[in-house]
């Protein structure tokens, strides 16, 4: 990946290659962080954990919307009161954050202007930790974001809900919160968003084809 993105034209102050003041930078040597920052939710009871696998969600939920490439089912709280009184480590269950229901979650969108969504409508009780003791995404960016003073976030439009997400998060937490810009995806030519589980073009594949940096740039909009 760093790779290609040099190959792009893309280039970067700090980061695993080149090191800098906020590493490590590989979320895997970054554990610490992230369990310091789960048991401050335990301690807050702002999570609890929960024992339903994907195949309960399944049963009980309805289905992510298509476009929303990191969303889950809304949970339907079957462990919502379940206790994390005993269990001192996130290990063997997943966790997930209590949402407050019926809370409209707003920010501004540098990109996209005004945004809404609503606790336990839009979203529900999301995971923060997996019961393969790994931190779930929505708590190991916000974890990292705040440790290494990131004041502007640029991602894909398929992750506003998560925004909202994170920002619960992050009160919960205590920490301040970024600025967002949130990207047009780019879609291919039948209008489906290019995505790995699509097998979509990659920018290695688009390289191997012979096309050059300026015309990747181009055909997304970019240059």
């Amino acid at each position: 990946m760093i790779e290609d993105f040099f190959w792009l034209g893309i280039r970067w102050s700090e980061g695993p290659d080149c090191g800098g003041a906020y590493g490590p930078y590989a979320q895997s040597e970054r554990r610490a962080h992230y369990l310091e920052a789960w048991r401050r939710l335990r301690e807050g009871g702002f999570i609890y954990p929960c024992v339903c696998s994907r195949k309960d969600l399944a049963q009980a939920a309805s289905a992510p919307n298509e476009g929303d490439a990191d969303d889950e089912p809304v949970y339907p709280g079957t462990c919502r009161e379940r206790s994390a009184a005993e269990l001192p480590e996130p290990a063997g269950v997943n966790w997930r954050f209590r949402v407050p229901d019926g809370e409209a979650i707003e920010f501004a969108d540098l990109n996209l202007g005004a945004q809404c969504y609503v606790a336990g409508q839009d979203f529900g009780d999301f995971l923060v930790w997996r019961r393969d003791d790994v931190p779930a995404y929505q708590l190991a960016v916000v974890v990292d974001d705040a440790a290494m003073g990131i004041t502007e976030v640029v991602r894909g439009a398929d992750l506003l809900k998560s925004t909202a997400r994170q920002l619960l998060l992050m009160r919960g937490l205590e920490l301040a919160a970024p600025d967002y810009f949130h990207c047009q995806l780019v879609r291919d030519a039948a209008g489906a968003r290019l995505a790995k589980r699509h097998d979509a073009l990659s920018l290695r594949q688009l390289r191997e084809s012979g096309m050059g940096p300026g015309e990747v740039l181009q055909m997304a909009g970019w240059k």
